[in-house]
């Protein structure tokens, strides 16, 4: 048998719809760049679930292309994006922001998640340093939902955010590589018109979520729009086929199919849960979504690798380690109970 991965969301190719529809229009001639029908279509579709009628759409390739043209797009050149330590464009993305010419201004996170009081005070400090010329100024808050650590923040979370955005004059953005997930996630209070009043910016994400690549990134606020297509251009974001982009989302937003597959992520996620109380693990940090992030002891993670594949997050102490497991939108029962039942195992075996 073949190893189970469970280390990403992306290690299957597409959901067969997406196949089935890039495959019907294979030979239609349409406009290039993103100017096509389908483009448009799924544009309207996304402006529609979002109650965002004013709002623009555009198709990018990827999440890092998607988080560097929006941040460059957004920022001055002496401002910089505020970030948790561990957020993905500060850990993840081979530095792709500061070769931009935009520093990253980290703050600690809790569960991955930062804080209003966390952004309003770093923003007080920046405006009272005397020498404040010499230092980079903040210009964007930058958040990820699920987090990196699989956490979702709640609706007074994100009001807060976006509030002291706005007294600030920051641009509040957020990355949505699994915010299906969230979105699908059970104890979720945040709904994606919630997402698209409170934040300038954010993308619905694809490569995660049944597309085989693409991000649909929305743009909120007016003074992002302008011109937005000369930095995506100018960024190597631009698709010549643009149209495969907007094929693959109108198939996933298709009656429902987008939030079905989430749902069926997040139901595999809660089984694993379950699975990993059953063996008594304890987990790192409390998750809804698609990630779960078990304290395993270090002597079962050989045995699991000649089976699964898995990340390994962070070490505990001397003799365990948390791990990271990720469901997706086609994870098999079955894998998720053979998981659960070899862990189990070696629960048992170390009794």
């Amino acid at each position: 048998m073949n190893v189970i991965h469970f280390i990403c969301d992306y290690a299957e190719g597409a959901h067969p719809n997406v196949l089935k529809k890039l495959e019907e229009t294979n030979l239609e001639q349409t406009e290039g760049y993103g100017e096509d029908r389908f483009c448009r279509a799924a544009a309207e579709r996304i402006k529609e679930l979002c109650a965002a009628p004013e709002a623009q759409v555009h198709f990018l390739t990827g999440g890092t292309q998607a988080n560097l043209t929006v941040i460059a797009a957004a920022l001055r050149p002496y401002e910089g994006v505020i970030a948790a330590e561990s957020g993905h464009i500060a850990c993840h993305e081979t530095g792709a922001i500061e070769a931009s010419g935009h520093k990253v201004l980290t703050l600690p996170a809790r569960d991955g998640k930062i804080s209003a009081g966390q952004v309003e005070r770093l923003c007080r400090e920046h405006a009272e340093d005397p020498v404040k010329e010499h230092t980079v100024k903040p210009g964007m808050v930058y958040l990820s939902n699920p987090t990196e650590l699989g956490t979702l923040y709640r609706l007074e979370e994100l009001e807060e955010l976006s509030q002291v955005c706005r007294k600030r004059g920051l641009t509040l953005y957020l990355d949505g590589a699994r915010l299906g997930y969230g979105l699908a996630a059970r104890g979720n209070d945040v709904s994606l018109p919630d997402i698209a009043r409170l934040c300038d910016a954010f993308y619905l994400g694809g490569t995660k979520q049944g597309a085989l690549f693409g991000e649909a990134v929305v743009l909120c606020a007016p003074r992002l729009q302008e011109g937005f297509r000369y930095h995506i251009k100018q960024r190597g974001g631009m698709l010549a086929k643009g149209r495969l982009l907007g094929l693959q989302f109108l198939a996933l937003l298709e009656d429902g199919l987008y939030w079905e597959l989430s749902q069926h992520a997040d139901r595999m996620a809660d089984r694993l849960r379950e699975g990993l109380r059953e063996a008594g693990c304890p987990l790192l940090v409390e998750t809804s979504a698609n990630m779960v992030f078990p304290i395993l002891p270090d002597a079962w993670l050989e045995p699991l690798a000649r089976t699964y594949t898995f990340s390994v997050f962070q070490r505990v102490d001397g003799d365990r380690s948390a791990v990271r497991f990720c469901t997706s939108w086609a994870t098999r029962p079955e894998y998720v109970e053979r998981l659960a039942q070899d862990l189990r195992r070696l629960a048992d075996s170390t009794v």
